[in-house]
């Protein structure tokens, strides 16, 4: 009795990942920084990076983008964030900004809908579950992002 490819895909286990991400500025605009931190298993890796002359929301969203990004196949992930720009974005809003062509319900331009498309382009190899956490509020992935992301800023320097 054979198996077919269904049968296979549906068998296959999915890699289970925890991301916290995090963005920031100092100055809005002005320099920015993300962190992000990835959990697998008894595994753990930590990613930053920064531009001189951005938003906060800019780099909330390049922390989300480059987790995912990072994955070097489809995963199942857990991903928390502090951003409720993001975390709203990507489940409720970004429909919406799509049928429009995107544009906001005032039919305005979406704001920074290049890195929105960047990231609903990572989204699709993956099964991402969105979580809010509240940020400064001393859970440890949350704080280990942040810190990355400051970490980054500094760099800038």
């Amino acid at each position: 009795m054979g198996v077919n490819a269904t049968d296979s895909l549906q068998s296959e286990q999915l890699s289970e990942v925890t991301i916290y991400t995090d963005g920031g500025c100092r100055g809005n605009p002005g320099p920015g920084g993300w962190g992000v931190w990835l959990c697998w298993g008894d595994h753990e890796k930590s990613l930053k990076g920064g531009e001189h002359n951005t938003t906060n929301n800019r780099m909330e969203l390049m922390a989300a983008i480059q987790a995912l990004r990072a994955l070097k196949r489809p995963c199942k992930v857990e991903l928390w964030t502090d951003s409720e720009y993001v975390r709203k974005g990507i489940t409720e809003w970004i429909h919406g900004w799509i049928k429009r062509g995107w544009k906001t319900a005032a039919k305005a331009p979406v704001k920074n809908a290049d890195l929105w498309q960047s990231l609903l382009e990572e989204t699709q190899r993956h099964e991402v579950e969105w979580h809010w956490v509240k940020g400064h509020s001393g859970v440890a992935g949350n704080e280990k992002a942040d810190s990355l992301a400051n970490e980054a800023i500094d760099e800038l320097r």
